[in-house]
């Protein structure tokens, strides 16, 4: 191989190494022979492994320094997320790595150990990939508390060493075998190890809108589980196929009805289960048992067009981000009465409090929630039910809380609207095809608004746009034109729950 002379400057390293791998993406292979080739691809892998720690290291330097404030990023996660474009797994992987192989400071600056130092290596030697130090790490926060350092260091070593020959499956099968060793019986793991691992996680829905659900239950929420289970997961209870299938409990039914049911029944114990937890979560709703919230009520809230309403086809969208058929939401009103946006010419509600009060009205964030779908920052896909009603400009400022001087933004993203240089700043968008959605932009620049395609990209499709234009529903007419002020409107009498599109 031969030597050069390499730049100590980071900058010109990395601009270097970009302009490599766009040369190696150009030139030639055809006059390779079959070892070169190979011998290729083995140096340019071992090249993407060692840029795992380089990752790791420049995210470190990027948190500590607080530089990602300089593009009006919070905090690095959300750096990676929106600037350098990174799914969410790949953040938290990267993020993991960084905390793994990158030594640390204390807060009086004293430089602390590299808490994976034989993963760091092995990296180093471009022996591991992200997926090699994510099996590690997951091992080594599965070790229970009990263990000592020292068993956890040698744990650690032993893994990384033989995930040099491994894949990241296998790494993973040879992490369960060390965990096995270190608690053969489970008797180290405590109440403070299950709490720390516990967790339920929804999974993005697919094409045809199903979810999947991963879930790890400490001992007593199992228990509970179990036991509502078995009386709401019955054979012949709660059969959305079966009209005469008895619903709720099976304490609370008549033995002989049960019975018959039971015969009819021909689902499997895991439909059982999903059809007990739908019936739960729906007399959870029913009852109010979820209570009441300062900003969205804490029930059902769904977002839909008329027309699609009266043609029984189309998508809802809930205040969380969950896509539902239409036809399915129909039954779901019907059952739990949820708080529906329909979208109209008109509205009764109260939208402009002006200076009067400073906390959107339950109101103004049904309607904010029909046009915004979410956060409005680009690029953000945190739902509506976890927004908050963004001023524009901020109150401080002197803005209104009138409905056309607000938008949907998450914690971190309102944080980092700023009159000052490093922040954001946001307004309604007056003129072109985006009129009347929530533009952002860094504060004093003069680049142009940006949008978020990310919560409603069916409006960024013609045919979408022409479908909607066809049919006349008012929803579907980009729904974010200018909302002018409108003349004073009564108050929305007590139980009403249909806020129309003030457009």
């Amino acid at each position: 191989m031969t030597s050069i002379d390499l730049p100590d400057n980071p900058v010109d390293l990395a601009r270097l190494q970009d302009a490599v791998a766009e040369k190696l993406a150009r030139v030639s292979l055809d006059g390779l022979s079959n070892r070169e080739l190979l011998d290729v691809v083995q140096d340019v892998e071992r090249s993407h492994r060692r840029n795992v720690g380089v990752d790791a290291r420049l995210f470190v330097e990027v948190s500590e320094r607080g530089a990602h404030r300089d593009v009006g990023s919070p905090y690095p996660q959300h750096y990676l997320q929106h600037h350098l474009r990174l799914s969410a797994g790949e953040n938290r992987r990267r993020r993991d790595a960084a905390a793994g192989l990158i030594p640390m400071f204390t807060f009086t600056g004293e430089k602390l150990d590299s808490p994976l130092p034989a993963t760091a290596a092995a990296v180093a030697d471009g022996d591991l990939s992200l997926e090699h130090v994510t099996e590690i790490v997951a091992m080594v926060e599965n070790i229970p508390a009990a263990i000592p350092a020292e068993d956890k260091a040698r744990a650690e070593a032993q893994l990384a060493e033989v995930a040099r020959t491994l894949t990241p499956e296998g790494t993973r099968t040879a992490g369960k075998r060390i965990l096995a060793h270190l608690d053969p019986d489970g008797e180290l793991t405590d109440d403070a190890d299950r709490a720390r691992t516990r967790g339920v996680t929804l999974a993005p829905q697919d094409r045809r809108l199903m979810s999947a659900i991963s879930a790890r239950l400490t001992p007593a929420v199992r228990a509970k589980l179990e036991a509502l289970l078995v009386l709401w997961a019955a054979p012949g209870m709660n059969n959305p196929d079966d009209p005469q299938s008895p619903s709720g409990a099976a304490t609370a039914v008549d033995p002989a009805a049960l019975a018959v049911a039971r015969e009819r029944d021909t689902r499997t114990q895991a439909q059982r289960n999903h059809d007990a937890l739908d019936a739960m979560w729906t007399v959870l709703l029913e009852t109010g048992g979820l209570g009441e919230s300062t900003g969205l009520p804490a029930h059902l809230v769904v977002t839909a067009s008329l027309g699609d309403l009266e043609s029984r086809s189309g998508v809802a969208v809930t205040a969380t981000g969950t896509r539902v058929p239409v036809k399915d939401l129909v039954e779901i009103a019907a059952d739990a009465t949820p708080w529906l946006e329909v979208f109209g010419d008109a509205s009764s509600q109260v939208l402009y409090l002006g200076r009067g009060k400073r906390l959107a009205s339950l109101p103004q964030r049904l309607a904010l929630f029909g046009r915004d779908r979410g956060c409005t920052a680009p690029g953000c896909t945190v739902p509506w039910s976890r927004t908050q009603a963004h001023h524009m400009p901020d109150w401080a400022d002197g803005g209104p809380t009138d409905i056309d001087h607000l938008g949907g933004a998450c914690g971190g993203h309102n944080r980092i609207v700023s009159t000052r240089p490093g922040g954001w700043e946001t307004t309604i968008v007056e003129v072109g095809p985006f009129a009347g959605w929530v533009g952002w932009r860094p504060t004093g620049s003069n680049q142009p608004w940006q949008v978020n395609h990310a919560l409603q990209p069916e409006k960024a499709l013609p045919e979408r746009a022409a479908r909607t234009t066809e049919s006349g529903s008012a929803v579907e007419k980009w729904l974010g034109c200018r909302l002018p002020s409108p003349p004073p409107r009564p108050p929305v009498p007590e139980g009403t729950d249909v806020v129309r599109d003030p457009a």
